[in-house]
């Protein structure tokens, strides 16, 4: 099929973004090595075995979790890969200079890369709210100004707030899904009357987003784990995970049901509500040492986003005029409040105030460094929506950029 759109448009954005590739290249010529490992080959393949976990969930997952939009399946998996790839040699190189050991060069090694796959799901996640708003060109830019925007929020959190690592990249969900809706804001406004239609749902591509579902189910609690160097923290994550997974699952099943005049399941609460019990439990998940209480979070998790699935989109369409395409908020955004929440008040009870009392502080610097991440999200989301509001992103529509077959439909 033809497309509208100047053939010399396409083709000198295709060059620009593979220009773009040009310096990154240069740049791990001059100022990046291989670390000289002197690890077992049992520790390596430790490592890899959780970084595969992890690239499945964001390539497979998130790839897949938003392919269910009728008009943007192609979009939604294979953009997501390109925003991957680029991602994470862009994260790769910010966290090795915005280091405080960077003295020059950048060591690279299996969780420097892990970890920047990690950073790099932020605007995976992000993207779920803008499916459908953006095309090519604007998803380069927002990938670059949202991984920097977080992998700087993260060193300021370790260094100025002394968050731990595992914290501060487990605040990626209520980054990333603020960020996502700020960016909504400001391209969604005068909200379309036509925007609710994009949200249609076939049955096959409904079942693919099914698939991405249960590869971010299966594979969570590595992604909980794997900042976790203490061998106790990283069971009591696993096992934690598992629980708040299994419950929030039921929950989303159940509580879809129950919400329907016919007791009819909504494949859409499916999608989004099994995953909340592992975005509950990101933050607090080594300090749950019961399974009751990561349990209770599964299932407040999965009545929040099953509610938010039901409630949100009334208010944000209507009110704020944010047209959230996958519901981020109610996936990620809410579920992660509540995880960041229920981090600082485990910290809390687990605080021994009369030996250590300048733990009080630490809480406060704890409950400065989620407060820190949204502020961060909702400010970085705005100018990022801002400048891909400008005319100049508005010759090409996402459905441009693909060779359709004759027959194909929904194109």
């Amino acid at each position: 099929m033809g497309s509208k759109y100047p053939p010399s448009v396409r083709g000198c954005l295709s060059l620009w973004i593979l220009t773009l590739e040009v310096p990154l290249i240069l740049l791990f010529f001059f100022f990046t090595k291989y670390e000289s490992s002197s690890k077992t080959q049992r520790e390596l393949m430790g490592t890899y075995g959780v970084f595969q976990d992890v690239t499945v969930m964001a390539a497979l997952g998130l790839g897949f979790l938003n392919s269910s939009l009728w008009k943007h399946g192609w979009s939604s998996v294979a953009f997501n890969l390109f925003m991957l790839a680029l991602g994470v040699q862009w994260a790769v190189l910010l966290d090795g200079f915005l280091n405080e050991s960077f003295s020059g060069t950048v060591v690279i090694n299996l969780p420097s890369i892990q970890q920047a796959t990690m950073s790099a799901m932020s605007v995976l996640i992000s993207v779920g709210a803008i499916l459908g708003k953006t095309n090519l060109g604007q998803l380069v830019l927002m990938t670059l100004m949202e991984v920097t925007a977080f992998v700087v929020m993260r060193m300021v959190s370790k260094q100025m707030l002394s968050t731990e690592d595992h914290t501060s990249m487990m605040h990626i969900h209520v980054f990333a899904a603020y960020f996502g809706l700020t960016v909504a804001w400001c391209l969604s406004r005068p909200l379309h009357k036509g925007a609710k239609t994009k949200d249609q749902m076939a049955t096959s591509p409904s079942l693919f987003a099914m698939l991405g579902t249960l590869f971010l189910w299966m594979f969570w609690p590595s992604f909980n784990s794997a900042l976790l160097s203490s061998l106790k923290k990283k069971k009591l994550a696993v096992f934690n995970t598992y629980y708040a997974l299994a419950v929030s699952a039921v929950t989303a099943i159940s509580v879809s049901a129950l919400a329907h005049p016919q007791g009819k399941i909504n494949m859409a609460h499916i999608h989004n509500a099994v995953l909340a019990g592992g975005v509950a439990v990101s933050a607090p998940c080594y300090q749950i040492h019961t399974p009751f209480v990561a349990m209770v979070l599964g299932l407040i998790a999965g009545l929040i986003s099953i509610g938010g699935a039901k409630c949100l989109p009334v208010c944000l369409n209507r009110v704020l005029e944010i047209h959230d395409s996958c519901g981020v908020h109610y996936t990620f955004g809410l579920p992660g409040l509540l995880g960041g929440i229920t981090n600082i008040v485990l910290m809390t009870h687990h605080t021994n105030w009369t030996k250590h009392p300048i733990n009080g502080y630490q809480l406060l610097l704890n409950s400065g460094a989620l407060s820190f991440s949204i502020a961060m999200g909702l400010a970085s989301g705005l100018l990022t929506g801002l400048l891909l509001k400008l005319k100049i992103w508005k010759a090409l529509h996402d459905q441009a950029f693909w060779e359709v077959p004759h027959l194909a439909v929904g194109f």
